[in-house]
């Protein structure tokens, strides 16, 4: 029965009331808007139902599926940052957030204003259990100037509470980015030449309420070696870029300017500045330069073939132990070999119903943490070694029991003769 809220003629034919029926199918421009409508709320829809790609088990629960999204997560972080970088100690950092009225959108629930607050005290938590002798300052842009949230200090609590006291306030007026940068090159300016300086900007804003020329600014993070960070929440702007490209000449700028795609990706962005950065100030060798290098007894340096080393790593023949001695160390070749060696694709293994990684050779399962350890990192696995009837190149002892064993092959052989 279709709803009206027409009036009810008692004196009228049966034409009118037909000319007055309510059907489904209205005028041209009442339908269009309802099909665009229709559309708008559909395209909605699909961005905010992720609940749909949650797959039940067969026992009709999801702890299935949420234990395999945990396993996921904590090999990704497992795999991150496994490459042997000397890295900055001690951090001082100037988190510059901006509370101007651009926060108010909700394109990342509930607000970016309330969002990025909490983000924020994770954040502030993280950093202080990688960098637990580090500092760090909270500065705030409203109504076109720079407020100082949180002074430069150690302490994790002082940071959260006053985090926690941005949420009586909100945002309001336009941002002044030149006033900010001002402000955190001040608060950085008596922070140690041995220490990373460091700043990490959450922009909201399209604009900024500058009252002098910020080109001027730049030049001055740049005089005082200072690194910047952008994480924007609308779209790129001209200014971050420019400012990002300056302060960080030696490395990629599109790692330190990315705009946040969503809610999670807001968080992977702003956590990712909580491990050290790597520290540019020392020496760019690598594992393979080091590798290529071996020093003499009389402090000459003796150049190694990569080509000639041997396939199978910390593995070798132990007859040949005493021409060893004149070769480079294991230890010096241990890089090279074992960045020689093909990387395993994770999609490819298999996954036990206890959530354990299979060996594609050998056939043995190992927890997320030695899987990664044992195949991704020294590239030694326990059970193809153990499959392995070859003896390690070790001391006198290692060569006595070889020689033993090949003294009984000889008498055993002796014996069958």
């Amino acid at each position: 029965m279709v709803d009206s809220d027409e009036e009810y003629a008692p004196g009228a034919s049966d034409d009118d009331a037909e000319a007055h029926q309510v059907t489904s199918q209205g005028g041209s421009g009442v339908a269009s808007r309802s099909r665009g409508r229709s559309k708008a709320d559909d395209a909605f829809n699909a961005i905010r139902r992720t609940w749909e790609d949650v797959e039940e088990g067969e026992d009709g629960t999801i702890a299935g599926t949420i234990e395999s999204l945990l396993q996921q997560g904590k090999r990704k972080r497992t795999l991150k940052d496994t490459t042997p970088l000397q890295r900055g100690i001690i951090r001082h950092l100037i988190l510059v957030i901006d509370l101007s009225a651009a926060m108010t959108e909700k394109d990342l629930r509930p607000t970016r204003y309330l969002l990025t607050i909490r983000y924020c005290q994770e954040f502030v938590t993280e950093f202080f259990e990688q960098n637990p002798i580090s500092q760090i300052g909270i500065i705030g842009m409203r109504d076109g100037l720079a407020t100082r949230v949180s002074d430069m200090s150690g302490n994790p609590s002082d940071h959260i509470s006053n985090l926690q006291a941005l949420r009586k306030e909100g945002p309001k007026g336009q941002p002044s980015l030149q006033n900010a940068l001002d402000m955190a090159r001040a608060a950085l300016f008596h922070a140690p030449s041995h220490g990373t300086r460091e700043i990490l900007l959450l922009f909201g804003s399209l604009l900024s309420s500058d009252p002098g020329d910020i080109h001027t600014t730049i030049t001055s993070l740049v005089n005082s070696h200072i690194t910047t960070t952008v994480i924007g929440l609308s779209a790129q702007v001209a200014i971050c870029s420019t400012l990002v490209k300056r302060t960080n000449p030696q490395s990629n700028p599109q790692k330190h300017y990315n705009v946040a795609l969503d809610e999670v990706n807001y968080r992977e962005l702003i956590m990712r500045l909580a491990t050290p950065p790597e520290s540019h100030t020392q020496a760019a060798a690598t594992a393979d330069d080091r590798a290529r290098s071996d020093i003499k007894a009389d402090g000459t340096s003796k150049q190694v073939d990569i080509s000639r080393l041997p396939t199978k790593p910390l593995l070798s023949d132990a007859r040949n132990a005493e021409s060893a001695s004149t070769e480079p160390s294991g230890l010096a070749l241990a890089g090279s070999e074992l960045s020689a060696l093909p990387q395993r694709r994770n999609e490819d293994q298999t996954v036990s119903e206890s959530g354990r990684y299979e060996c594609g050779t050998c056939g043995q399962f190992f927890c997320v943490d030695c899987d990664v350890f044992c195949h991704e990192i020294v590239h030694n696995c326990p059970g193809c070694l153990s499959r392995e009837q070859q003896p390690l190149v070790g001391d006198g002892e290692g060569e006595r029991g070889l020689e033993a064993a090949d003294m009984n092959g000889i008498a055993t052989n002796g014996d069958k003769g």
